[in-house]
């Protein structure tokens, strides 16, 4: 059995750490990080560190454009926007932060599981690979607890877009 999997590694500690338990999962890991014009660019170099250190497969892949779209952002527009400093914890709890990029984790997670899909049905229909014998995984990191108030970091989200993926998938709808 080959286990595909793709890792989201923005090369901050929780992505590390679920890159580490991805490679113990699974035999054929690749990692992708998104430089999408971050303030915290020094996280892409990290990435691509980490990505050496653990032996495997790093895409970097420039989606620089983002901040056009989502350009209502601390993260992608900072200049227009700085970063609030010194929020108390209602603040935090009561309010989307400007520190949000719209849809971000929408983004990441549609070129992340549009990558591992291509990589698995190049293997079934090219490389001859029976279905019964591919796994595909995604592993993400998202902080659902860290008091951000993202939309798109709550588990109800993640379930959600597992489903939406799902539909959308020729992997998930022909080989199922």
């Amino acid at each position: 059995m080959t286990n595909y999997a793709v890792t989201l590694l923005s090369g901050g500690l929780d992505s590390t750490t679920v890159a580490v338990q991805a490679l113990q999962e699974s035999n054929n890991l690749s990692a992708i990080t998104f430089h999408y014009g971050q303030s915290h660019s020094k996280e892409v170099d990290c990435a691509q560190e980490i990505a050496g250190v653990l032996g495997i497969q790093h895409q970097l892949l420039d989606i620089s454009f983002l901040g056009q779209v989502a350009w209502y952002s601390a993260l992608t527009n900072p200049d227009r926007f700085p970063v609030p400093e010194n929020r108390s914890l209602d603040q935090m709890g009561t309010s989307i932060p400007i520190t949000y990029v719209p849809l971000r984790n929408t983004i990441f997670l549609s070129l992340a599981a549009a990558y591992l899909e291509s990589r698995v049905l190049y293997a079934i229909e090219k490389d001859g690979v029976s279905p019964d014998e591919v796994e595909a995984q995604l592993y993400m990191a998202p902080n659902a607890i860290d008091y951000s108030g993202y939309p798109d970091c709550r588990p109800e989200y993640f379930e959600k877009m597992k489903e939406a993926l799902a539909y959308g998938s020729k992997l998930w709808t022909e080989y199922q």
